[in-house]
């Protein structure tokens, strides 16, 4: 698979995808919205952000969901509505940095896609959220501090995504590249 063309495999995702998502997971600041949606252009299959879908349900902002109503009002939220998305592949879908520690997204995402983890080092992932402020889970004294323990407990359940892909401090085709090379390996596996 290594000595196949980005084109290829493209190719071969396009053909084997079926109505499947490609779901995109990791903490904040892995680039899931960002390189989700460059991906999903050069796939050529519709873009969706589950936090986007989340807010436009609700008709308020995940920080004012979180403010108002709780985590575990927005988890459970975010379990229907990525439910649902999952209904309407192939696309590619970037989920929230806590939804893949729910079993049910997780299982609902074996199901219906192809899960890929983007994983980022603590300083990639703090320099990217500094520059977006409102992140609730940060609004800490220390939210590097807070970065860290997201990563202590979300790596091991985000290790159990089908692929795992690092995003790093690279142009956002490199990172989009990676992701269709890792996603095509793995539908080649799947047929073996």
């Amino acid at each position: 698979m290594t000595t196949q063309s980005i084109r290829d495999c493209i190719e071969l995702i396009n053909a084997r995808l079926g109505d499947r998502s490609i779901v995109l997971v990791g903490l904040m600041g892995a680039g899931k919205t960002t390189v989700g949606r460059r991906l999903a252009k050069r796939l050529g299959i519709g873009f969706v952000d589950a936090d986007a879908e989340i807010e436009r349900a609700a008709g308020k902002t995940v920080a004012e969901i979180f403010e108002e109503d709780g985590e575990a009002f927005f988890r459970a939220g975010e379990e229907r509505v990525i439910a649902r998305l999952l209904n309407d592949g192939p696309q590619v879908l970037a989920t929230g940095g806590g939804a893949w520690m729910s079993e049910t997204t997780r299982q609902a995402v074996r199901e219906k896609g192809i899960s890929v983890w983007l994983r980022a080092d603590l300083d990639v992932l703090m320099e990217r959220v500094s520059r977006r402020p409102g992140r609730p889970l940060l609004k800490k004294p220390d939210p590097r501090a807070v970065m860290k323990e997201l990563m202590d407990e979300r790596y091991p359940v985000y290790a159990q995504a089908d692929v795992m892909v690092e995003s790093r401090e690279a142009p956002h085709q490199t990172i989009v590249n990676d992701i269709i090379r890792a996603v095509a390996r793995w539908l080649v596996g799947e047929r073996a």
